[in-house]
Formats: structure tokens, sequence, C-alpha cells
């Protein structure tokens, strides 16, 4: 989730402006769907969190939310029972990549000093338990399987981590530019932005199935429905890959190209985020979109607990959302 910024034009569209970005390049236009855009003042928030200056990274855990803020850095943790954010961690760090939950821990990637590495969280106490001194890149992810935890290093070596020694098992040349795992029961993939693909990888034996073509500059990705749905940061589509054959079956154009983003299976449909557009909805049916918010707020989400979880990057905060007037509109 790029740290970005957006502004809404008279005509819907967003420009989106990258903080850090270099100085020949030419800000993105988001022109979104207009045909079935709704104005995001008019979707009903079941409840706003503050988070930090900056909100981002999500993870759902069986009794929490988890949420990364910037300034301060740290995570929170969410009660979605009462509503309340009961516990702050605070990191040396940013949290630069996406979290992951997995054997009773949160494990959030960490960037200090031009250094990564990845903590290890007690989900029930907040307790650091371990830090691992090594970790994906800012913008990556994290991922975690039934025996492992994954993550890429160098932009070509995925790394299993097993979580009894908090030590790697594993590791898996793979395509150079990858970024971000997603487990899908046995298979782990992993998205190469810089090869327009992803790698499916056996968890079991480590051995690469293959590798998909997909749009321009896979990043952020996800499983659900039978498929692994990619968002592609050169063109605003989405990918969707048959996860047994590994072939594509669709893709879907969005209007979302740029940095930043984010994609997640939740509520038997496809959850599509960017800033200026926070909310886009996939129906998996048809694959086509069903609709586009547009307006304040977006950049990083998941499902779980019955609700969307939504961030507003810019302000600083978590939003929750009933999935059904989110899928249906006003």
């Amino acid at each position: 989730m790029k740290r970005t910024l957006a502004f809404l034009v008279s005509s819907g569209c967003c420009i989106a402006l990258t903080h850090a970005a270099p100085a020949h390049a030419a800000p993105v236009a988001k022109p979104g769907l207009p045909d079935i855009q709704q104005p995001m003042a008019a979707l009903p928030r079941l409840a706003t969190f503050p988070i930090a200056k900056v909100a981002d990274w999500v993870a759902i855990a069986p009794d929490a939310v988890w949420v990364a803020g910037k300034k301060p850095d740290g995570v929170h943790r969410i009660d979605p029972a009462t509503q309340t954010d009961t516990l702050t961690v605070p990191f040396p760090g940013d949290a630069c990549a996406g979290l992951a939950i997995g054997f009773g821990s949160l494990w959030v990637p960490v960037c200090a000093h031009k250094a990564y590495s990845v903590l290890r969280i007690d989900s029930a106490t907040g307790r650091v338990l371990a830090t691992l001194p090594m970790g994906p890149p800012a913008e990556g992810g994290i991922a975690a399987g039934q025996d492992a935890v994954w993550f890429v290093v160098d932009g070509k070596t995925l790394i299993a981590v097993d979580p009894a020694t908090n030590a790697p098992i594993r590791h898996i040349a793979i395509a150079t530019g990858s970024q971000v795992p997603v487990v899908d029961g046995d298979t782990v993939w992993i998205s190469s932005t810089e090869h327009d693909l992803v790698t499916a990888v056996d968890a079991r034996t480590g051995a690469i199935l293959g590798t998909t073509a997909t749009g321009p500059h896979p990043r952020f990705l996800t499983a659900g429905g039978g498929a692994i749905w990619t968002m592609n940061q050169g063109d605003g589509t989405v990918t969707r890959i048959d996860a047994r054959t590994r072939v594509v079956t669709a893709t879907i154009a969005l209007g979302l190209p740029g940095d930043g983003g984010d994609i997640a299976w939740g509520d038997g449909v496809v959850l599509v985020t960017a800033i200026g557009l926070p909310l886009t909805v996939i129906d998996p049916q048809s694959n086509r979109p069903l609709t586009q918010w547009v307006g304040t707020g977006g950049d990083s989400l998941r499902y779980g607990h019955g609700s969307i979880w939504l961030t507003d990057l810019i302000n600083g905060t978590l939003i929750r959302i009933d999935p059904a007037a989110a899928k249906h509109g006003t």
C-alpha cells in the first residue's frame, strides 16, 4: 500500500501522486468505472477507529483485527465484538509490508534504518516473541501456511520459516521482482511485478509448480472461490487464475492503474481498494464489478468477523463496513 495521495476531480476521476515518486514520474490517473460509481460518503460505516497519522495493512485474527499505524509506528488490536482498540504494540520502525496471522502470532515486516526484519507478536498479549533478522522489502508481504511462514527476500528468494524455531527451513529461487505471497491450501502463490506473472510453489516440497502470466505489474493478490486474483498496478485490472489448472480465466478492468491499493476475498466477493476509489466489489460469478465507491479513504483492506475492514490511509483511520451495503449500494 504505497504512501499515496489522491485528489478527486469533477469528472469523478482521481489523480494519484506518490510521495516518493522520482522527479520524472508523471501522476497516474485512476478513472475507475463511472457507470457503477457511488459516493463513499453514502456508504454507512459500522465504526471508525483512529489509528495514527497513517493507517495501513490489516490482518484478521480469530478474535481480533490488527492494523498497522505510522507516526507513531506500531500495530493496534481491535476487538470486533466490543468495537474497541484494546492494545497498541509500538515498533522500532515502519510496518512496511503486509501482515499475517498464524501459529498464535501476528507476523509484521518492519523496515528500519534501511534494514528489513519480521516481528513475531503474541496475538493474545502483544508481547514480541521473536525478531527475525530478515524480511520482505517495503510494499511486499508475508503469509502463514499450515506448516510455515512465507515471504520473499532480495526480490528473488522465497523463504519458509519454521514457526517452532523462527528460522528458515527453505530457500527457493523464484522470478526476480517477486513481492507478495499468498497461501491457498498446499500452494504458495507469489507475484512478480518485474515479469508480470505469479509463481506457484508446492508448500510441502518447495518445488516450483509453474508460472502464470498476469496483467502488467501484479503486486497484491488474494485467494478465494477456487481462484487466485491479482491486482495489476500497471493497467488497473484484476487477473483471475484457476487455482487448480493455473490458467487465466478472466481479466477484469477496474480503471485503477498506479501504485498502492490492495485486494481481498470475503463474503463471496472480491474486494479491491485504491486511494480515492476506496472500494470496488467484484462478483466472481460473472467476473464483473458490481459497485465502485468514490471519495475519501482506501489503500488496504481485509474481510473478517462479518465485515469489511478498510483503511483510510491519509486520515489515519480504520473503517468497518457492512458487506451487504458495499455490494448493493444506495
